[in-house]
């Protein structure tokens, strides 16, 4: 976000072997350790300033995309709404959206990918897991950032194209974890649980309920034993 203030013209990678700082969602620290990719992808107006949440769904299908097709096209790999990415239920990356409007009135994004190459924290409430794990062989951060560049390409391509959000929407829902099952959704004072049905045109995730549907625009899911999955909220 620094580059972009000074006039970076956008369309730029920057990678980091550790991060000092690094953050999740809702401030919560961000483990990386050497080994793992800490890469952020900065856009200078890629649409409209109403549209920037999208681009949380773009970098979650892309990144879906490209460590599916490291491990063999493995289908355990999953998306979390809005944007983690799982192994069979377990946390594999985490992905961070930030946006601003720039004093020469140009809007700038930055989508942060946290990937777990080589090592995952084990002091976590929710379950993690890491690439060389998986593969059972060392992945590096240069093999996963290779693929991933690759896809970010392509779904940003798509997204900029005629049908918009709604391709996005599609390929995010054939890679969503948990849909058709029961969740949970943890908010500031409440936790919501229902039927995850689908999400909107807008991303909010759409949860059926006995009273009807409920949207939710923000908040941390959970898997209940009920729908078969093991995976809970991270950050």
């Amino acid at each position: 976000m620094t580059r972009a203030k000074e006039g970076d013209p956008g369309q730029l990678w920057v990678l980091a072997d550790t991060q000092a700082e690094g953050r999740g969602r809702n401030g919560r620290v961000w483990s990386s350790p050497m080994g793992n990719l800490h890469a952020s992808l900065l856009l200078i107006d890629p649409a409209p300033p109403h549209r920037a949440a999208e681009l949380g769904f773009v970098a979650g299908v892309a990144t879906a995309h490209a460590l599916r097709e490291i491990l063999r096209e493995d289908r355990r790999v999953t998306i979390k709404w809005p944007n983690d990415v799982l192994h069979a239920g377990a946390k594999l990356c985490g992905i961070l959206l930030e946006s601003a409007n720039l004093p020469d009135g140009r809007f700038a994004c930055v989508a942060g990918v946290g990937v777990n190459c080589r090592r995952h924290p084990a002091d976590t409430p929710y379950k993690a897991t890491n690439l060389s794990a998986i593969a059972g062989q060392p992945i590096t951060p240069e093999m996963v950032f290779a693929r991933l560049s690759a896809t970010m390409t392509h779904w940003l391509d798509v997204w900029a194209a005629s049908a918009g959000f709604e391709s996005i929407r599609a390929e995010w829902l054939s890679l969503a974890a948990g849909l058709g099952g029961w969740i949970g959704v943890a908010r500031t004072s409440q936790t919501i649980e229902g039927t995850f049905q689908t999400i909107d045109a807008t991303g909010r995730l759409i949860l059926e309920q006995t009273s009807g549907p409920v949207a939710i625009e923000a908040g941390d899911v959970f898997f209940s034993p009920r729908s078969g999955s093991s995976a809970t909220a991270g950050g």
